[in-house]
C-alpha cells in the first residue's frame, strides 16, 4: 500500500475485556485480550471495507506491541507512521461489561495513566509524505492529554491543511485517560472547531456543548461562516442525528438504529465513523449536499456500527463490505 487515503492518528492498544459481566475489577477472575484504540480501530474497520488507510501512532518495543504491528500488517493497515518507545509500554486498559454488552473503561491495572508509549508520539518523526496523497485525518482526542502527542496532532492537523485533507474528529471523552480530567473541556473544544467532520456521543455533545441538536453544534463551530461542517450525533439504539452544512444549502436529520442482539459494544462508535468515512470515499462530499444520498450514507454508518456490537472485541469484530451489504439488505431499521 503506497498512499493511503485515510490516516488515522492516535492510540493503539489492547482492551482486557472482562469475560464475566461483573461492575468492579475485583468481581473479574478473568480477561481476555483485544486489539483496540479508536483511530486503530478505524484504520482496520476502512481496509475491512476496501478503503486504503493507515496508521499513525506510538507502542513499545514490547511483544503486546509487536503483536499490533502484526495486526495492522494482517489487516492491510500501511504502517510508516508506527513509532516504537524503547522505555514506556505498550498500552491496556481493563474494560467491564454489563449484561446488555455495554462497556466501562476500569482503569490501566497499577500503572499510571501518562507512563504508556501512546503518550510519547514525536511530532518530528511523523512522515509528512503520507499526507501528500490522502485525503482524510481520522483522530480523537485522547493524545490531547499528554504534551507530547498533542504537540504530533497539531502538527498533524498542520499537515492535514496544507495538503487539504478533510478533518473527522470523534471526541471519544475517556476521563480516566486524563490526570486532570477537568482540565480537558476547553482543550477538546477548542481542537474541534479546526473539524470538518464532529462525531459525538449523545453524552459528548451535552457535555461539550450542553446541546445534542446537531444544528445548534454545527452553529457554534462556525457552519454558516465556513459551509464546510459536519456534525453527526450517536444516540445507540436510539440512532443517530445529523447537520451537513453547505454553501448550496444545509441538510440535517436522524436515522434510526437497527434492532441487533448486542453482545459487546466497544468500537461500535470507531465502526460508525469508518463507515462514514468510507462511503465520503465511494460517493464524494459533494454527496452530502443530497438528502436522500445523506441518509444513505449516514444509514450505511449506522450498519458498520450495529455489526460491530453483535461480536466480542472492537477490531475482531468489524464487518466486511459483503457483510454489510448483506445486513443492510436483510435487516430494517427500528
Amino acid at each position: 500500500m503506497t498512499h493511503p487515503r485515510v490516516l488515522c492518528l492516535g492510540e493503539i492498544l489492547w482492551d482486557c475485556l472482562a469475560d464475566q459481566i461483573s461492575t468492579t475489577v475485583d468481581q473479574v477472575t478473568s480477561w481476555t485480550l483485544y486489539a483496540g484504540g479508536a483511530p486503530a480501530n478505524v484504520a482496520c474497520a476502512l481496509t475491512k471495507l476496501g478503503t486504503s488507510a493507515g496508521f499513525v501512532g506510538c507502542i513499545g518495543e514490547d511483544r503486546l506491541g509487536e503483536q499490533l504491528v502484526e495486526l495492522l500488517q494482517e489487516a492491510g493497515v500501511d504502517r510508516k507512521g508506527i513509532q516504537r518507545h524503547a522505555s514506556h509500554p505498550t498500552r491496556k486498559v481493563e474494560v467491564l461489561r454489563n449484561e446488555a454488552g455495554d462497556r466501562q473503561f476500569a482503569g490501566f491495572g497499577d500503572r499510571n495513566t501518562s507512563e504508556f508509549a501512546d503518550a510519547f508520539l514525536q511530532a518530528d518523526l511523523i512522515p509528512a509524505e503520507l499526507f501528500e496523497n490522502a485525503e482524510f485525518l481520522v483522530l480523537g482526542t485522547l493524545g490531547l492529554a499528554y504534551p507530547d502527542t498533542a504537540q504530533a496532532i497539531a502538527r498533524a492537523m498542520a499537515l492535514a491543511k496544507q495538503h487539504s485533507l478533510k478533518i473527522v474528529i470523534d471526541v471519544n471523552w475517556r476521563p480516566m485517560f486524563w490526570s486532570k480530567p477537568e482540565l480537558a473541556k476547553p482543550i477538546i473544544l477548542a481542537w474541534v472547531k479546526q473539524a470538518d467532520f464532529l462525531k459525538l456521543s449523545i453524552e459528548e455533545a451535552e457535555w461539550l456543548f450542553d446541546s445534542t441538536d446537531a444544528g445548534t453544534i454545527a452553529r457554534s463551530l462556525g457552519a454558516h461562516s465556513t459551509g464546510n461542517v459536519g456534525v453527526l450525533i450517536t444516540a445507540g439504539a436510539q440512532g443517530c442525528t445529523y447537520y451537513f452544512s453547505h454553501p448550496s444549502g444545509d441538510l440535517e436529520g436522524k436515522v434510526p438504529a437497527f434492532l441487533v442482539e448486542v453482545e459487546d459494544t466497544t468500537g461500535a462508535g470507531d465502526g460508525f465513523v469508518a463507515g462514514f468515512v468510507h462511503q465520503l470515499c465511494q460517493q464524494g462530499r459533494s454527496a452530502l449536499c443530497d438528502s436522500a444520498i445523506a441518509e444513505t450514507i449516514v444509514t450505511y454508518a449506522n450498519a458498520v456500527g450495529s455489526l460491530t456490537t453483535m461480536r466480542s472485541g472492537a477490531i475482531a469484530a468489524q464487518p466486511t463490505a459483503v457483510e454489510v451489504k448483506a445486513f443492510l439488505y436483510l435487516n430494517p431499521v427500528l
